[in-house]
């Protein structure tokens, strides 16, 4: 502004710098009662002790993280050794949940990319087509694929009819099963943040790398995706996290073989033979993972935006 005043996006000019923390209390409200509070609720109902019929006891003690590392034998008074049941389930989710994730890029950054150098005025159409299948409930399109991908259901249907297979194939109740409803469901997850970051890029630096004589794929692996790589990040972790905790498509799709740690959290919160501070230790310790995680990325990130 002329006359030495300050700007208007300056501190010293914030109208609302009095209220602000007023403004914010909805907020800071709604964040609390409906995330911190069921976490800290979980937190404590994973020190506490089962009751018989469902439900705790108030009374401190580590069982239940015990239980989940150590196996005590039948009665529990044998040696502790490691209980590789859980630990199985865990490392299988994490698996599960890279795969998908992984499926995800693969497909997801060729489409974000198609998208981002389609005309401006088709753009919002073609992201339209790619989330209107998700106006549909997760359960509705979970059993649909399961209806799919059946032995009897289409998909081995027009496998046999063009003469590829002989026999029908077992997919249901598999890993690929499983991964295939992972990716599916969060396909999208992938393809926007990707997208946004696409339509951001100039593309006159992939024109001055041609002009040099680059060839196509070390413009992209040394112009386009260093560009593009928080959106590949904010993506990958919007997959993951979720894939890790997921428990519709493990349970319509993978079967009692194919058992998740979501799967495994949702059945001790079932009627009255659940137990319910095993299930919360298990949410505890998939939730330090999910955390540990979003760290690293987050102290990646970090130290990239100091070196550039």
């Amino acid at each position: 502004m002329a006359g030495g005043a300050p700007s208007g996006g300056s501190s010293a000019s914030d109208t609302y710098a009095p209220t602000k923390h007023w403004l914010l209390a909805p907020s800071w409200f709604v964040l609390g009662f409906f995330t911190l509070a069921p976490i800290l609720i979980m937190l404590v109902y994973s020190f506490l002790t089962k009751e018989f019929r469902g439900g705790v006891i108030w009374e401190p003690t580590l069982s239940a993280y015990d239980q989940f590392f150590f196996d005590r034998g039948l009665f529990g008074d044998a040696d502790p050794t490691l209980q590789w049941t859980y630990i199985s389930i865990f490392w299988r989710s994490i698996w599960q949940a890279g795969v998908a994730t992984i499926l995800s890029l693969l497909i997801g950054f060729p489409t974000a990319y198609f998208i981002a150098t389609r005309p401006e005025r088709s753009r919002a159409l073609w992201v339209f087509l790619i989330t209107i299948p998700y106006w549909v409930n997760l359960l509705i399109r979970t059993v649909s694929m399961k209806f799919l991908m059946r032995d009897e259901g289409p998909l081995n249907d027009f496998l046999m009819n063009i003469g590829l297979i002989d026999a029908p194939l077992h997919i249901i109740n598999t890993n690929f099963a499983v991964q295939m409803g992972l990716f599916y469901s969060y396909l999208p997850f992938m393809v926007l943040p990707i997208y946004a970051s696409v339509e951001r890029y100039n593309f006159t630096m992939s024109e001055a790398a041609a002009d040099l004589y680059a060839s196509k794929f070390a413009t992209l692996r040394r112009i386009v995706l260093p560009a593009v790589k928080p959106g590949v990040i904010a993506g990958c972790i919007l997959v993951f996290v979720p894939s890790l905790g997921a428990f519709l498509a493990p349970d319509l799709l993978g079967g009692a073989k194919n058992f998740m740690i979501g799967s495994l959290i949702e059945e001790q919160f079932k009627g009255n033979a659940g137990n319910w501070p095993f299930g919360a230790a298990a949410s505890m310790i998939l939730l330090t993972m999910v955390m540990t995680i979003l760290l690293i990325f987050a102290g990646q990130q970090r130290r990239a935006g100091q070196e550039t």
